[in-house]
């Protein structure tokens, strides 16, 4: 028997200072008084976004001024079997209130306030605590003492995530880098995926662990990490991952890059094209910058990866996945 499958489309309405929004479902419908984020259910020929500009007109009384695709996952309930296809509401223009009755509360990931929230909430959890940037390391090249300098600089600016990825160095040089990358990034509050080796992160007690493509191509289960991440080329490799419950890919290279500059770049279209309705957060990679996080978002990236571009401006603090949001509420 064919399983029936509702597609719904989902809004994450963020704002600048990284607080999302929440909506208790009314009474009449199924979990009536559990939170969840505002959407629903496309009609027949509808795309997901005609379907958030008409819901949310219905339900919140705001129309939507820009928005952009995030990811999309299958989450089986007792009464339905929902696709939901995530977007995130950068701006919006009208005064929001709860047109079916619903109450709204703006939330913050790390303390939330509201309960209970419905099961699929729980994805978007997991990637609205994603920072915006994912910073590969290249000690090798700039010289182990002067990239721990740039390091702490991008971390007091505000980098959260850090990929040790050092395969030229021996393997004790390499753990002692590790090491101090570890605990240079855990004392500003950010998180160390250590590539490749899942030994080795959990030696220095690193967060986790970041699959090349063919590990991701022999593994049979999800490592058991807080964080486990890979680095993809193709769709199917993202599905892969998605099979495997990981919590985020990157995809690339989307530009030109010194470290394969044989590669052929996708360019934002292709990128777009593969990341469209991936199961999970899709950075961006391959020679890009800070400047380009307002393209990698608009085509449906988390954000960006990257080892030599400057990714973060030293003293900014992105507020949240979509740091150059702005939201009229």
């Amino acid at each position: 028997m064919t399983e029936v499958i509702t597609d719904v489309a989902v809004a994450i309405f963020l704002r600048p200072d990284g607080t999302f929004l929440l909506s208790s479902r009314p009474e009449g419908k199924p979990y009536p008084g559990y939170w969840e984020f505002p959407g629903g259910k496309l009609e027949p020929g509808e795309t997901v976004q005609d379907a958030l500009v008409r819901e949310l007109i219905e339900e919140l009384n705001v129309t939507i001024t820009r928005s952009t695709p995030w990811f999309t996952f299958i989450m089986r309930y007792t009464h339905a079997t929902v696709r939901l296809h995530c977007w995130r509401v950068h701006a919006w223009a009208g005064e929001m209130h709860g047109r079916e009755g619903q109450h709204f509360e703006w939330q913050r990931i790390e303390a939330l306030t509201v309960s209970p929230t419905l099961p699929g909430c729980v994805p978007i959890f997991k990637a609205l605590s994603l920072p915006a940037t994912y910073a590969i390391t290249n000690a090798q090249e700039a010289g182990v003492d002067n990239y721990l300098a740039q390091l702490e600089t991008q971390l007091a600016g505000g980098l959260r995530l850090v990929q040790v990825r050092e395969k030229r160095m021996t393997d004790e040089q390499r753990a002692a880098f590790a090491q101090r990358v570890v605990s240079k990034a855990h004392a500003a509050g950010a998180q160390v995926l250590i590539n490749a080796d899942a030994e080795l992160a959990r030696t220095v007690g690193a967060d986790g662990v970041h699959l090349t493509g063919a590990q991701l191509a022999t593994c049979l289960e999800r490592p058991p990490f807080p964080l486990v991440a890979a680095s993809t080329h193709t769709r199917a490799e993202i599905n892969r991952a998605g099979e495997l419950g990981l919590d985020f890919v990157v995809l690339g290279p989307v530009k030109p890059t010194h470290s394969h500059p044989a590669a052929v770049p996708l360019g934002w279209e292709a990128f777009s094209a593969i990341a469209d309705g991936a199961p999970l957060p899709v950075y961006a990679l391959g020679g890009l910058v800070a400047a380009d996080m307002a393209d990698a978002v608009a085509f449906g990236a988390h954000g960006i990866a990257g080892q030599r571009g400057t990714l973060l401006a030293p003293d900014t603090v992105y507020p949240g996945p979509v740091p150059e949001c702005v939201a009229s509420s």
